[in-house]
């Protein structure tokens, strides 16, 4: 529905806006209401059956939620929180200014509180800080009529009823039992008997959410698993909460390689200060650090003076260094990111982008040379007697700054995660800086050996 058609309809009958409302999907709802304002989209909220509403606040399209709670009269909000799934509550809470969470959390109940803080001590990048604990658990010494009772007497209130976790008398997580396992089994057999007779797949509740997201995809899961020390069930991550998981981790990334801080809200939702201080201290980074490309260009004064003619393949050479650079930094963070490199296939790496740079660096050389031969033959520029030996220095500088750009590119993910940083920081413009500078190096000095006695 467009947002024009919902505030004529906020503006008329309330009754009609409750009736046009309970027609529409709530992933449709909450697109529609994140471009109100917040106080339009809380009066549609407060039209909205109550059940519609919570399933609006569960869907992660609406991303301005928090502002929206924060419009709404405090009980009402408190309500609306109470009935939503753990792990939502926990994002939205966690999204809040400390100012309005505090006050917030005085109005829910005991045991929502006490659930929310135990989220809340969760990184949200972590399998605690995704999961939910609505799960269903039911002893393992239970029959499979049983466990099947219980499940239509509480499945309204679970996350979900496709896979029911067995505990020991110690409350310890002994197995997993699916529906459809329950279905087929004997309904006087134990729920242990009917279900899988392999140790169950588990997750740390300080799991990074990427490895979550690897195993569940792995093995095929609905749902896994976060257990303690004790192998107790603190609750489960879904597969749905995995998808949003991924969708925030890929925006991240993607904002880290743009080279800038990762924003924790959506891009409206940031204020002018906000994001400068998001995107300054990175921006201030790469320009002291393409300082060292005029430092570098200083040391190699006299040489530009005696051959200006060097000057001119001077962007050539570079950009072609900070591209290769930047190719193999997005190959290698993405293969770390669906687990398909570690950390100790570092030297395996290396072998490999180092033959693949010389060939890459030598087609490049090969066109540059060709170019340079090609506007001389023609007569588009004149590059002078040595023409010859100034398209062999820019040839063998491409390959030199090709074959580094693609061992610095590659290296420098393995780097990051060894010094306990995302590998995303390897943002591409930090890559072409680092290019840049030693770019530079080589060309000067390749053109130091190649002209030497001619133009310099």
């Amino acid at each position: 529905m467009p947002n024009a058609e919902l505030l004529y309809l906020l503006q008329g009958d309330p009754a009609e806006l409750a009736e046009t409302l309970a027609g529409m999907r709530p992933a449709d709802i909450a697109e529609a209401l994140r471009d109100l304002i917040p106080a339009a989209a809380a009066q549609v909220v407060a039209a909205m059956p109550f059940d519609l509403a919570v399933q609006v606040f569960d869907e992660p399209e609406l991303e301005g939620r928090y502002a929206i709670i924060q419009s709404m009269e405090p009980g009402a909000a408190a309500a609306l929180i109470e009935a939503m799934s753990a792990d939502q509550q926990a994002d939205l809470v966690r999204g809040l200014p400390a100012t309005a969470r505090k006050p917030l959390l005085d109005k829910l109940d005991p045991d929502t509180r006490h659930t929310l803080k135990l989220l809340l001590n969760y990184k949200p990048d972590t399998a605690g800080g995704i999961m939910t604990t609505e799960v269903m658990t039911v002893p393992a010494d239970w029959s499979v009529a049983q466990t099947l009772d219980y499940i239509r007497k509480v499945a309204l209130q679970k996350e979900t009823v496709y896979v029911a976790y067995l505990l020991d008398h110690e409350d310890r997580l002994v197995g997993v039992v699916s529906l459809r396992q329950l279905m087929v089994a004997d309904p006087a057999s134990t729920v242990l008997h009917a279900g899988y007779r392999r140790a169950p797949l588990t997750v740390s509740p300080h799991t990074d959410r990427e490895e979550v997201a690897r195993v569940i995809a792995k093995y095929n899961l609905l749902a896994i698993p976060v257990v303690d020390e004790g192998e107790h069930v603190l609750g489960i991550v879904t597969v749905d909460d995995v998808i949003d998981a991924i969708v925030r981790e890929q925006t991240e990334d993607v904002q880290k390689f743009g080279g800038m801080q990762a924003l924790d809200r959506p891009y409206m939702d940031i204020g002018f200060g906000h994001m400068l201080r998001k995107r300054a201290p990175w921006l201030c980074a790469l320009f002291l650090s393409e300082m060292l490309t005029a430092t570098a260009m200083q040391n190699f004064q006299h040489e530009i003076e005696r051959a200006a003619l060097l000057a001119m393949f001077i962007p050539l050479v570079m950009s072609s260094g900070g591209n290769s650079g930047s190719q193999a930094t997005s190959l290698i963070i993405r293969a770390m990111a669906l687990g398909e490199i570690r950390l100790r296939d570092w030297w395996r790496i290396a072998v490999r982008e180092l033959p693949t740079g010389l060939m890459l660096g030598g087609i490049l050389g090969v066109i540059g040379f060709g170019r340079i031969s090609l506007w001389q033959a023609l007569g588009f520029y004149n590059y002078g007697p040595h023409h010859v030996l100034v398209a062999l220095t820019v040839a063998l500088a491409l390959v030199g700054i090709v074959c580094f750009g693609s061992l610095a590119g590659s290296m420098l993910p393995f780097i990051l995660r060894r010094l306990g940083f995302d590998p995303a920081s390897a943002s591409a413009p930090f890559v072409a800086t680092l290019v840049d500078v030693t770019g530079l190096v080589i060309y000067f000095n390749v053109a130091l050996l190649v002209l030497r006695g001619t133009l310099l």
